[in-house]
């Protein structure tokens, strides 16, 4: 039986399309029709749904969407340190509740950008038959890294041009969805310098062809300036963290650099989230308006929290997106990087990050406008993955306005 929930508001997409006293109808998992109450009872349109109002104060909108998350990191202090020490079977069971705490946040996609071997597949796999309940899973598997680089534990090193090929292969073989490549070294994996790329050009370049030739986006872990720069040649799909970490550990951003992923069309995920916490409250220089920056210039910003590292819960998700407020975003611009923007990215945007007649039921009620608060995303009245209802099982405990002071 179709279904329809209204609400104070509706937000369909963007900031400024904006339904007021309206909602959304919708069968199974697809949306059939959004628009005013007013319209829909004038129009007759479907006397018989079942109707579910959430009063004058709430709001729906699109799912929320995580572009970087790691199912297999539990969030502790010390996840990777969880990861070497658990067999298969915890590791999967950590996975699973990972993916509740991200539906319990309102995310109703994300992507795993690391997993040991092919257990993000089997997650993946269980969400989309109904044996789990999680967020719509976009999977990398194992990501590629150089021989005891970055992440090297989770199973998938390789070394030049022709080893790296077969890798992205045998990714594809396995049904992964997208590659993840480690550009440069990384601040959880000992022996190894977020400032310093892992790969070289020839390398880089063999795996974007590659994954390219089989129609699998390419997203690339780089803090380091040479390692973006080999990236963007390259020609990855998106760019993660994306500091310009020198070896110091500070961040001195290259305008040639950001210009050229912006030319190029690259994604842009700073993975904003509590793991940057330390790194805020250190008195490193961060520019006050980063975010700002980057879209005046023209990058495509999208949302994405590294949830699931030291100290980075999955259910906080929240807190990542009131982070890219405090730095030069407005409220809707964080909205929309976390939707449609975030789907775009994703190859997605036919299925998700918006609500609109055809697309998949992905969406959320929150008592409140977002618009106005980011932090009214925590009060969560429903939660719908293609057309399925969560009741949310975990809370969120932490705005980043209280991480940040609390770490000053």
């Amino acid at each position: 039986m179709a279904e329809f929930y209204s609400a104070g508001t509706v937000i369909t997409e963007q900031a400024d399309e904006v339904l007021h006293e309206a909602g959304v109808l919708f069968d199974g998992e697809q949306i059939l029709w959004v628009g005013t109450v007013a319209d829909f009872d004038a129009g007759r349109i479907a006397p018989e749904a079942k109707r579910r109002d959430f009063g004058p104060d709430a709001t729906v909108l699109p799912g929320l969407i995580d572009t970087h998350v790691h199912l297999a990191f539990d969030g502790s202090p010390d996840p990777v340190g969880v990861v070497r020490s658990v067999d298969a079977a915890r590791q999967l069971a950590i996975m699973f509740k990972s993916a509740r705490e991200l539906l319990s946040a309102g995310v109703t996609t994300a992507r795993d950008l690391g997993a040991p071997g092919l257990l993000d597949i089997t997650v993946r796999d269980a969400i989309r038959d109904g044996l789990a309940r999680g967020p719509r899973m976009v999977t990398a598997n194992a990501p590629l890294t150089v021989t005891g680089g970055h992440c090297w534990f989770f199973g998938a090193e390789a070394d030049g041009v022709d080893e790296v090929r077969k890798r992205v292969r045998e990714a594809r073989k396995a049904g992964a969805d997208t590659i993840k490549i480690m550009s440069t070294g990384g601040n959880m994996t000992a022996g190894t310098r977020p400032s310093e790329p892992q790969y070289s050009q020839e390398e880089l370049s063999a795996i974007v062809d590659e994954a390219h030739r089989y129609g699998m986006k390419v997203a690339s872990h780089a803090h380091g300036t040479e390692g973006i720069r080999r990236s963007i040649v390259a020609g990855v799909d998106s760019l993660e963290h994306f500091t310009f970490q020198d070896s110091a550990g500070n961040m001195k951003e290259d305008p040639e650099l950001i210009a050229a992923a912006a030319a190029k069309g690259i994604y842009v995920c700073k993975t904003l989230g509590l793991g940057w916490v330390p790194y805020i409250t250190s008195g490193r220089p961060v520019a006050p308006k980063m975010l700002r920056e980057l879209l005046d210039q023209g990058v495509k910003v999208v949302a994405g929290t590294d949830s699931g590292i030291n100290d980075t819960p999955h259910v906080e998700y929240v807190a990542g997106l009131e982070a890219m407020a405090s730095l030069g975003m407005s409220n809707g611009e964080v909205l929309a990087s976390a939707t449609i923007t975030a789907a775009e990215s994703l190859g997605l945007d036919g299925v998700t990050g918006s609500l609109a007649a055809g697309k998949q039921v992905d969406m959320i009620v929150v008592n409140g406008n977002p618009l106005s608060d980011l932090g009214v995303l925590r009060n969560i009245l429903a939660v719908l993955v293609r057309g399925q209802e969560y009741v949310p099982e975990f809370a969120s405990t932490t705005t980043w306005k209280e991480a940040t002071h609390a770490a000053s």
